[in-house]
């Protein structure tokens, strides 16, 4: 198997573990057990602490970006130039895109979710780890290229606003009091709410001030 390959399944591995017991979940050892390789694998490919969450990570970044791909949304990759402005029904078909996303991470993507959200912790305390925030920048670029495209006033701070409000919806339906009213991920009914949520806020975005 390619470096590349053992990485990634290793990743896989440590993704699975953080989403079930979070940072504490993490060792080299249990990494090996997960993933099914003789021990002292995960160390011998990912030496420290520090490199195997960074793997975990890029990862992460990596399976978000084809996700998004698949939908056919925009990635953390630049724009292209020049593009052409978009319509109404142009942002009603990115709101059905997001909200398909927004429903496979909350579902067969699950574990991925909850991973980041605990590399996200981890990285308040350890500095040395808030390259994971770097995987959010490319996307608030994104937003704001087509915010600017659907005509909104200020596409650089509704952007900003834009993606924190999409990721805190997120959260909402997989650890926040969403989850207890919110219709089962999965199901058309959360495709179609998810819809509806970032329906408006594209509209309230695109709205003049």
């Amino acid at each position: 198997m390619a470096r590349a390959e053992r990485v990634a399944s290793l990743a896989d591995a440590a993704i699975e573990l953080l989403a079930e017991g979070g940072m504490r979940a993490l060792t080299h050892r249990a990494v090996d057990a997960r993933a099914g390789v003789p021990l002292g694998t995960t160390s011998a490919y990912l030496r420290t602490r520090r490199a195997l969450i960074e793997a975990v990570v890029q990862r992460l970044a990596d399976l978000d970006r084809a996700d998004l791909v698949a939908q056919r949304l925009p990635t953390d990759q630049p724009p292209p130039r020049p593009a052409p402005p978009l319509t109404p029904d142009d942002l009603d078909r990115l709101a059905a895109g997001v909200a398909e996303v927004l429903d496979r991470w909350l579902t067969v993507g699950r574990s991925r979710t909850l991973a980041r959200y605990a590399c996200l912790l981890e990285a308040v305390h350890r500095p040395e780890l808030r390259r994971i925030l770097e995987h959010g920048t490319g996307l608030r670029v994104q937003a704001r290229d087509l915010l600017a495209r659907a005509g909104a006033p200020d596409p650089r701070r509704q952007g900003d606003q834009l993606v924190a409000f999409v990721d805190g919806l997120l959260f909402d339906r997989l650890v926040g009091a969403g989850a207890l009213s919110a219709p089962p991920p999965g199901s058309p009914a959360s495709r179609a709410d998810l819809a509806s949520a970032v329906r408006t806020l594209l509209r309230a975005a695109t709205s003049p001030v």
